[in-house]
């Protein structure tokens, strides 16, 4: 069997640690050298950060009493000795609870009450404002207190009908979602909105994000939750119970809120639990196994996924087993099959993008870094031919050359003017891509979207509105792509023709494609379009709800134009930082030439000399080209956490 969840992880986040510690390096090395221009800093940087703050988020999804905690519990939290996460009989996770680490933060509980939904602001928007969560601190060495501590996502308050239904929680038109009224008339609703466990986890610190969600109800009433969290998570495992199969229940959760287009079940993973359930002595283990595989195949045709992606497991036995050190009990639970499940389907998808965007990144960061090198060894080699043609010549030759080269440096200065007005031109093109991807742009494409929304009463054509404002947002993308190829186009054009009168070696990247943006686009609007059915009519007719829902999408939608208009911005910096980089190795080559001619004119063997410090120079930007392709190379044929080279196999000159 291959390695579990846990171990797969750790390797991921050794081999993370290992290729930001040799970026590191290899940027110390750059800075050394001066090849460290705006371009190359800035593709570090990014690098850097995409590798250093990479995070997995796998989130936990079922209807009540599924055993979703205790599965929690079974995969991440063994080694403690004993639950974490609350998994009594009933229900337990009362609101959504994301477990992470922080590094600047202390270990802690932090709740979000269930007040705050009476009010306008979304998730993200509470999450920077501290003042407003109870916080409660964990000591990470008493496994005992922490878990007494997260205890509290499970509480619950009770609250008149009116009040419920302003919480979200009760709807007169819905009376089979509604929560039971107790004899003096209150019903039970979570006391709390949202909770964030910050504690330093082994996993957890390595960029692990655990999403423990409620049931449908909950789920539903929150839209932030099914419109942003869920969607963006890397895996959703969806559990089910062996004793009970498909629900009613559990199939609304599946198909409103998981299975809303065919590129997200690419990360969906079926957990059919409890299967102790199932053992039974008066059955024979073929018996048994027999009618394990006809719930798991009844379950896989219900959801429409593979039989592979349901997942027998009892997570209850397989906690028991990993505190109890019990082998066999561990791997009759099927958790070890259920982990190594995880591990491949999560870690091979990390592993691919991380080395995908790595790849792209380190060699674009070696031609930006060979670029400064060719220049100087361009520059070296007119200055030898320069010098070269001096041998035998008088003094008065020599102070022609001079001349010549304060002559040549002076049209040179010149051309500033010409390129003022070409960095003119750039950054009103630009402007005009960045307006158009903005704030302002975005809220006034979903204006009526919101208007329609927002109104009282059933919202009549909102699904056509709807579908009108993604259409337009996805035009305004195309529109920006549009705005990056005119971009390109004067600047191709403009550095051909200073590459003709100055002899430089400008040359422009195409644009970044901003179709994987539209796909975002198309991915928003599948998670959100559920909520304008005819099912939820009702629910959509309060206007909190409607508020809620406006807010989430117009958060999520406005991360996707940001990350474009960000794309776009750093790819045009790439091709300004050119111009800078080979304007300032110009302005150097001048110096040089002027302080060569001057120390020839000094002394006798001073031309001799120079053309030796010249041809070692040439030998020595030789030897930093190989030793950059060398340890570039050792970055994008890194290939993961197993079969990453150690730091003291790296010699950095």
């Amino acid at each position: 069997m291959g390695s579990s969840f846990n171990e797969q992880f750790d390797q991921h986040g050794a081999w993370r640690r290992e290729f930001a510690e040799q970026l590191k390096q290899l940027s110390d090395w750059l800075t050394t050298h001066e090849l460290m221009d705006v371009a190359v800093r800035e593709q570090l940087q990014r690098i850097e950060a995409q590798v250093r703050t990479d995070r997995v988020m796998v989130a936990f999804v079922a209807e009540f009493s599924r055993g979703k905690s205790e599965l929690i519990n079974a995969i991440f939290f063994a080694n403690y000795g004993r639950r974490i996460m609350p998994a009594s009989a009933g229900r337990t996770t009362m609101c959504p609870t994301e477990l992470g680490y922080e590094p600047n933060s202390r270990p802690s509980l932090r709740l979000l009450p269930i007040e705050t939904r009476l009010q306008s602001q979304g998730l993200e928007e509470w999450r920077l404002r501290s003042d407003q969560w109870v916080e409660i601190s964990l000591d990470i060495h008493d496994a005992d207190q922490i878990a007494k501590a997260v205890e509290k996502v499970a509480q619950i308050k009770r609250v008149t009908v009116a009040e419920a239904k302003a919480l979200g929680f009760w709807h007169d038109e819905l009376p089979d979602e509604n929560p039971v009224a107790d004899a003096q008339g209150l019903v039970e609703v979570p006391m709390w909105r949202h909770a964030l466990i910050n504690v330093p986890h082994p996993l957890l610190k390595q960029g692990l994000v655990i999403l423990d969600t409620p049931g449908l109800n909950a789920v539903g009433a929150e839209p932030e939750l099914t419109v942003n969290l869920i969607p963006q998570a890397h895996a959703v495992v969806f559990i089910l119970g062996a004793d009970t199969g498909v629900t009613r229940s559990d199939l609304s959760i599946w198909r409103e809120h998981l299975a809303i287009s065919k590129e997200a079940m690419d990360s969906r993973l079926v957990v059919l639990n409890k299967i102790d359930t199932l053992w039974d002595t008066l059955n024979t283990s073929e018996q048994v196994d027999a009618q394990l595989l006809r719930q798991r195949t009844t379950s896989a045709d219900m959801l429409g996924v593979s039989l592979d992606k349901v997942v027998p497991v009892s997570a209850q036995k397989g906690l028991v087993a990993k505190i109890t050190r019990d082998d066999v009990l561990l791997r009759v639970s099927g958790l070890p099959a259920l982990e190594e499940t995880l591990s491949q389907g999560i870690m091979g998808r990390r592993r691919s993008i991380l080395r995908s965007v790595v790849t792209s990144g380190v060699t674009n960061l070696r031609s930006e870094a060979g670029r400064v090198i060719n220049i100087r060894r361009r520059d070296l080699d007119d200055q030898a031919a320069e010098l070269r043609s001096l041998r035998g010549k008088n003094a008065s030759v020599i102070q022609s050359m001079r001349l010549r080269i304060e002559q040549e440096q002076r049209e040179f200065d010149v051309s500033g003017a010409k390129i003022q007005a070409v960095r003119s031109v750039h950054l009103k093109l630009l402007r005009s891509v960045f307006d158009l991807l903005g704030a302002t742009s975005l809220k006034a494409e979903l204006a009526t979207l919101s208007q329609i929304l927002q109104q009282r009463g059933l919202k009549l054509g909102v699904r056509k509105v709807y579908a009108e404002t993604f259409d337009r947002l996805r035009s305004m993308l195309v529109r920006a792509q549009a705005g990056g190829v005119e971009i390109h186009a004067m600047l191709d054009g403009t550095f051909r023709q200073l590459n003709a009168e100055f002899g430089f070696s400008l040359q422009v990247t195409a644009p970044p494609q901003l179709n994987h943006f539209i796909e975002d686009l198309n991915q928003i609007e599948q998670s959100h379009v559920q909520y304008l059915g005819v099912g939820n009519a009702l629910k959509l007719a309060q206007p909190e709800f409607s508020e809620r829902l406006v807010r989430a999408l117009g958060m999520r939608l406005r991360a996707v134009f940001e990350s474009a208009s960000n794309d776009l911005e750093l790819w045009s910096r790439s091709g300004t930082s050119q111009l800078d980089a080979q304007l300032r190795e110009r302005r150097r080559s001048f110096a040089r030439r002027i302080e060569a001619v001057d120390r020839i004119q000094q002394a006798a063997g001073g031309l001799i000399e120079r053309i030796a410090e010249i041809e070692h120079q040439e030998n020595e930007l030789n030897e930093l080209e190989r030793r950059l392709h060398e340890l570039t190379a050792r970055l994008i044929f890194l290939p993961d956490g197993e079969h990453a080279p150690l730091l003291d196999d790296i010699q950095f000159a």
